[in-house]
């Protein structure tokens, strides 16, 4: 028995090493290529790119400075200003990829000089419009050097890329070919482990029963982790609900600190103003124009003040319950982004910090629409039930994927959890093209 199983091991264990050997030596063979003509592919597509830009940033700056010597306008300039400091910059990078390129280093050089001599160009017909030399830069203008200057490097640049594009092609085609060398080497190998395995089958028993203890121990362990991370869920769902209620606390404490102190400061100024207006001459036109636009400006201040304390923590909801402040949010989201907003409300039996929820769910959502749906309607409906209140935000805006959420978006993130803090389940459903539906279900007197 033990001849006959020495006599297999000296049979299998060679198979199995040389299996391995061939394995190693395949798979390091084929990454050495790969991974070579994965950089001779990434330089190419860097190299690409880079004249990509070049060109992009000499339209820019042709474009920018034409609209300055049309106009006049210095807004124009922004765009050649921008444009001609970059190009030095995609210069150097080029000219270090094509140090280590020597057959494009003549191209390069070709267009290195064209494009100084298009800047030099540029530049003196910007020199001409500066000193309102009108006849030499429309001359400038109307001759075909700067045209022949642009064709020239489009031309150098579209024999760079040509040959950037064939020695992607080239890296391409060694990656294919290394590729096959290690699907066949691999396939040899799996026939080598196979006859390998063969052999070592009868043994397989030993290890089953060790992988059945191994496997009891795992179950155990298991077991002890989702209870641990059962209990961290827990810590981690206690710990956010209260971050969120000191969120909510400090909206409220700051809101509280505006309306007090920023308040006061504004009522006093627009005071002093009606003083100052009863004290100066108002005939004057300079001094009335200066005081109602400080008494306008003021109302702003003040308007401002009560829309920020109303985002922070609004006073209407507190007042005039719920419904109410929907109606108020609804009615200024509508004028302020010139949405059809469309309500049905109902009153909910809900405890003030759900009524909060649902006041901050439907307040996301808006914000949302706002942001992204480019929505024509919108529909927000609040309805009470036996035992439980829904609430429903409709748009036919341009929708999303939901199974493609970003792992930042925040927003949903948020209302998915204060909804669940409350008791209640958020669900939200969208398909490109056909709008969103935010629909969130709360028990009643949820605390």
């Amino acid at each position: 028995m033990i001849w006959s199983r020495l006599r297999k091991m000296a049979i299998s264990l060679p198979a199995a090493l040389l299996a391995v050997v061939l394995l190693v030596g395949i798979n390091e063979t084929g990454y050495m290529r790969s991974h070579d003509a994965v950089g001779d592919l990434a330089r190419s597509h860097a190299t690409r790119t880079a004249l990509d830009r070049l060109l992009q940033n000499m339209l820019n700056a042709e474009t920018g400075l034409r609209g300055y010597l049309l106009t006049g306008d210095d807004r124009y300039l922004q765009p050649y200003n921008e444009a001609v400091a970059t190009i030095n910059s995609n210069l150097d990078e080029l000219r270090q990829t094509y140090q280590r390129l020597p057959q494009d280093q003549a191209d390069f050089a070709q267009l290195s000089q064209q494009i100084a001599r298009k800047l030099s160009e540029l530049d003196l017909s910007l020199n001409l419009r500066r000193q309102n030399n009108d006849d030499a830069w429309k001359f400038v203008l109307s001759t075909d050097v700067g045209k022949d200057n642009m064709d020239a490097i489009r031309a150098i640049a579209a024999r760079l890329v040509e040959r950037s594009a064939q020695q992607a092609q080239g890296s391409t085609q060694e990656i294919l070919h290394s590729l096959m060398l290690s699907r066949i080497g691999i396939a040899t190998v799996a026939v080598i482990g196979l006859l390998a395995f063969y052999m070592y089958l009868r043994q397989t028993n030993a290890l089953q029963e060790a992988n059945e203890r191994e496997q009891e121990v795992l179950a155990r362990e298991r077991d002890r982790l989702e209870q641990l991370v059962r209990e961290r869920t827990a810590s981690l769902s206690a710990l956010a609900n209260h971050l969120q209620q000191v969120r909510e606390d400090e909206r409220a404490h700051l809101a509280r600190e505006l309306h007090d102190e920023l308040g006061a400061l504004l009522t006093a100024a627009k005071l002093d103003v009606a003083r100052l207006k009863s004290r100066i001459d108002m005939q004057v036109p300079e001094h009335a124009e200066r005081i109602q636009h400080l008494t306008e400006t003021l109302n702003n201040g003040i308007a401002l003040k009560r829309r920020i304390i109303e985002n922070l923590r609004p006073s209407s909801l507190s007042n005039l319950g719920l419904t109410a402040s929907l109606e108020i949010l609804t009615r200024d989201f509508a004028q302020s982004s010139n949405v059809q907003v469309e309500i049905s409300l109902e009153e909910a039996h809900l405890s003030d910090t759900a009524q909060l929820t649902v006041y901050r769910l439907v307040q996301e959502s808006l914000t949302n629409i706002g942001k992204y749906a480019n929505a024509r309607k919108v529909l927000v409906c609040v309805h009470n039930h036996t035992n439980h209140v829904s609430v429903q935000v409709r748009d036919d805006g341009a929708g999303f994927d939901t199974t493609r959420i970003r792992a930042d978006a925040h927003g949903l993130l948020g209302m998915r959890h204060r909804v669940e803090a409350a008791g209640g389940s958020l669900t939200v459903s969208s398909t490109p093209g056909e709008g969103t539906l935010v629909s969130a279900v709360l028990p009643h007197r949820i605390a």
